[in-house]
């Protein structure tokens, strides 16, 4: 299990946890939540080792994989499918084990090769080829470089490198962030399925609802648990916050009659015993907080006040970039009471259709018209980049406002969260969420009668989206909105369409149902790959076998030279030898010696110290022979 205890962490002087304490079990899904600052991602270093604490331990049982999400590619020019691959650290191991010439044990190669079919490592890239489609990453781009994707599908593959590791313990923070709602679906299903114990940080309320089993909430530097999904968190905690409520109420009535009592007769000679005794019982009373909620953000748009009947229209419209049409023949009319969710793929077209509607992408062909009363509010990622960093969100709110009182425009803003020197800071200081805020706050200004939102929920906590999510469903204007939350889609929509196959049409269902069809579709796809995948492993195991004979022939054909040298050098030795034990043994008696026999004695001599001298290289060069018949593997 995971285990917590006594945890302090802090950053520089301001303490995020104090003796914290946590027990996790195997297969438990955690769900860690908490207002942004908390401690969520410092808890998640610490866990991984990469932030020490101050106090107290975290312990795992040293046999854990822990698999995280990465934030850096140290490969960045390896294909994406080998760098998922690499997140099985074991695979890899094995593959590099089993490419080694030197391995001469048979019963250990075999063992390897038992081992690597085990793990599934001959099916390996089937699967991770299946994690990065669905995540969004089609087949003819996972051979691409990583370095070649942008920053938000880097972080699929990074996520899909994390999600390809058999890990004991999974860490997820905020991994639907750069996903697009067929993806957080095929996640979702994905995690509900995972073996391991996984805690997750998420503001997706729907997603945490589907995958967790416990909510552990971050509440006054504690580490509080829930047990049961978000929903029964929330009611729970409302009830704990009720009672702290009461009880908080309770404790002030009396504080406020001791003290009462204190006040009126400190003075007087006969009461100060019990004055005294009153105010040791105010000093030994607990002090019980007010019930704390997270500081909601508040804010509501303006009446629309629209006019007519037909906001945009779309008429014979292709839609696309460098002659390259994404959607075609869309004859489309955005009414003054529309409230339409837009669904499908990533890049089957979502973010174009909403630019077209915007007036930021002109059609290939085909026309786009507007009402003369039409105010525009567009929400986008580069919308949120295009804010001037070095300014402040007064000064922001200010050009759209110049003869707007200061005060008003900072009483708006606090609607926002931006309060006190929040409004007056630079831009360049905030976060990804402070800055999604901030877009946010300038188009509400505005006061759209038509509102598009792409993704306007990334980066945002679960209080912000409940704040947008409660505007929006009081705003009276036309909206359309993509985004991957479902709670989000759900409160603030009436009707969905399905952006696919080059077309733009209703779709026949509620978002349960394309839950379904999204499954069902992924799940068709795996049991195609399923049905190849005998095939493919049968292939992989004829190459891999071939592979081993085509080396062993090289090692052979290598060896053969040596071997024959060896040889010739052994009958060298053999003949030689024979000769030099010849002459030695005639050098070993009288006979050499004697007057007659004194030519044969010199010659004798010569020839003995020529023999030892050819003996002793031949024995070097055996040696070195059989060295390099070790080395090819003999």
């Amino acid at each position: 299990m995971l285990r917590v205890q006594d945890l302090t962490l802090a950053r520089g002087a301001r303490r995020l946890l104090d003796g914290a304490e946590l027990s996790l079990h195997h297969g438990h899904k955690v769900g860690l939540v908490g207002p942004n600052g908390a401690g969520k991602s410092s808890l998640f270093a610490a866990v991984r080792g990469e932030l020490l604490p101050d106090a107290g331990s975290i312990e795992l049982p040293p046999s854990w994989v822990v698999a995280h999400v990465a934030q850096e590619t140290p490969h960045a020019d390896i294909a994406a499918i080998d760098y998922v691959q690499d997140g099985d650290r074991e695979l890899r191991a094995l593959e590099r084990e089993l490419a080694t010439p030197a391995i001469h044990d048979g019963e250990a190669l075999a063992e390897l090769h038992h081992r690597f079919d085990a793990i599934g490592g001959y099916g390996a890239r089937a699967r991770a080829a299946a994690l990065l489609a669905g995540l969004g990453v089609p087949g003819h781009e996972q051979s691409r470089p990583v370095a070649a994707f942008s920053g938000g599908w880097r972080m699929r593959i990074h996520l899909a490198q994390a999600l390809m590791c058999r890990s004991d313990l999974l860490l997820l923070d905020e991994p639907t962030n750069h996903l697009d709602l067929d993806a957080v679906l095929w996640l979702e299903d994905w995690l509900r399925r995972y073996r391991g114990t996984l805690l997750l940080i998420t503001h997706d309320r729907d997603f945490l609802e589907a995958i967790a089993d416990t909510i552990v909430h971050i509440d006054a530097g504690k580490l509080v648990t829930y047990t049961g999904n978000y929903a029964a968190f929330e009611r729970e905690r409302a009830a704990r916050l009720a009672l702290t409520q009461a009880t908080y109420a309770k404790q002030q009535r009396q504080v406020a009659h001791l003290r009462s009592y204190i006040d009126r007769f400190r003075a007087k000679a006969t009461k100060a015993r019990q004055a005294q005794s009153r105010i040791k019982a105010l000093e030994r009373m607990e002090v019980i907080a007010p019930a704390h909620v997270e500081s909601a953000f508040h804010f509501e748009f303006a009446p629309a006040g629209t006019r007519g009947r037909q906001l945009v229209r779309l008429e014979r419209a292709t839609l696309g970039y460098d002659e390259h049409p994404v959607l075609r023949d869309v004859d489309w009319s955005v009414l003054a009471d529309a409230r339409i969710g837009l669904l499908g793929a990533n890049g089957a077209g979502k973010s174009t259709l909403l630019k077209a509607l915007a007036g930021r992408l002109v059609p290939l062909t085909g026309t786009r018209s507007v009402s003369q009363g039409l105010r525009l509010g567009y929400f986008a990622q580069h919308q949120v980049d295009q804010l001037r960093v070095d300014e402040t969100p007064l000064w922001h709110l200010a050009r759209l406002e110049p003869n707007a009182r200061e005060q008003e425009l900072r009483d708006y803003l606090g609607g926002f969260d931006f309060r006190g020197d929040m409004a007056t800071s630079q831009v360049a200081r905030f976060s990804g969420g402070e800055k999604a805020r901030l877009t946010l706050a300038l188009i509400v200004r505005e006061r759209p009668n038509l509102l598009l939102l792409d993704e306007p929920t990334n980066h945002l906590d679960i209080e912000m989206r409940e704040a947008l999510t409660e505007a929006l469903q009081d705003y009276d204007g036309a909206l359309i909105v993509v985004a991957h939350d479902r709670h989000l889609l759900r409160a603030t929509v009436d009707e969905l369409w399905l952006v696919a196959d080059g077309s733009v049409r209703p779709f026949d269902g509620d978002l349960d149902d394309y839950r379904a069809f999204v499954l069902d579709r992924a799940r068709h796809a795996s049991r195609n790959d399923d049905a190849q995948a005998p095939e493919r492993s049968a292939s992989l195991r004829r190459t891999q076998k071939r592979e081993e004979a085509q080396a062993r022939q090289k090692r052979a054909e290598a060896r053969k030279p040596l071997l024959a040298r060896q040889a010739a050098i052994e009958r060298d030795l053999e003949r030689l030898g024979t000769e030099k034990n010849e002459i030695d043994a005639w050098l070993a008696t009288s006979d050499a010696y004697v007057e007659e026999a004194k030519a044969r004695l010199l010659s004798s001599l010569e020839r003995q110290g020529e023999l030892t001298w050819v003996l002793a290289r031949l024995e070097a060069e055996w040696l070195e022979v059989a060295e390099a018949l070790e080395e090819e593997g003999k």
